[in-house]
């Protein structure tokens, strides 16, 4: 099992499977529950609400912000992190105190699935190995279904905001995230799979030059209303995290976009954000939920 810290990835190994977790990762929770693996959890985050048996969990903060003290004082075998979720000062507190924290980061579905592999594997479960069977069955049909449909042209924001002098903006995704590759396999192509993000701001926008991003994360670039009308989406998904969009922000987006096929064929949908965003076993319910989205008349 791979854990990054310090800035450098090692492995962790176990001879037993904890029997004392905490997670910091809402959607590492509902998953090790998923996979009938909950016991093991002895705290989670307050965002940590599926399934509704976490709710009599102990909850340690957020995401970014965990108390510390608590998850030392519950004395665990393993805490669950992720790359983007947890901070590295969190990470490296852990550490320095004697906890095994285990990173993760998966870009893609392939590499979320590997994650609940290493899960099964580290608990020795079987009853895990067979649901995970199920859910790439599931996954297998989904992926090939699609790819003997044409693809829809898809503009998904998670993010909607302005600058100061009123230019509206939107926070979308690369190519190099799970969101676009989770997209990709219910048969949306998307629009800004090639669009990095640039810094500032303002250069991300095209107001100013970009300065040398250096380690900066450039998945999650900032797109204008031009470049959304260049791009001509036949599907737009409007998520409810981890920007809420409801349904003002969506006749908004009808009006400004009503040259795009996606308004003038009605294909523009508010979603649970949870379906496109977190990785894990929540892939089974986007499966069963989402294709129809994509579905081609």
């Amino acid at each position: 099992m791979a854990t990054k810290g310090n800035g450098k990835s090692r492995s962790l190994q176990f001879l037993h499977p904890p029997k004392r977790v905490v997670s910091l990762v809402p959607s590492l929770t509902e998953s090790l529950f998923d996979l009938g693996l909950g016991s093991s959890l002895v705290g989670v985050t307050d965002y940590c609400i599926y399934p509704p048996e976490a709710a009599n969990l102990p909850r340690l903060g957020g995401t970014k912000n965990p108390r510390l003290k608590e998850i030392l004082a519950l004395k665990p075998d393993l805490v669950m992190a992720n790359w983007e979720e947890n901070t590295r000062q969190t990470v490296e507190s852990l550490e320095a105190a004697g906890v095994a924290v285990w990173v993760t980061f998966p870009r893609s579905v392939a590499e979320s699935m590997e994650v609940l592999w290493k899960i099964a594997e580290l608990y020795r479960s079987q009853e895990a190995v067979l649901r995970l069977k199920n859910l790439e069955v599931a996954l297998d049909w989904t992926s090939s279904a699609a790819a003997e449909s044409d693809t829809l042209r898809c503009f998904c924001p998670i993010w909607q905001d302005q600058t100061q002098a009123g230019l509206l903006w939107w926070m979308t995704f690369n190519s190099h995230t799970y969101c676009h590759d989770l997209l990709h396999i219910l048969g949306g192509q998307n629009v800004f799979a090639d669009r990095e993000r640039r810094y500032p701001l303002e250069a991300d926008l095209g107001l100013a030059s970009p300065i040398d991003a250096g380690e900066a994360d450039t998945r999650y670039p900032h797109v204008t209303l031009q470049e959304v009308l260049q791009a001509q989406p036949e599907v737009i998904l409007l998520p409810s995290e981890p920007f809420s969009f409801d349904e003002a922000h969506r006749q908004q987006i009808v009006a400004l976009l009503a040259s795009t096929l996606a308004v003038q064929t009605g294909r523009v949908h508010l979603v649970d954000g949870s379906l496109i965003t977190w990785h894990g076993t929540r892939l089974a319910r986007a499966l069963r939920e989402l294709p129809e989205l994509f579905a081609v008349a």
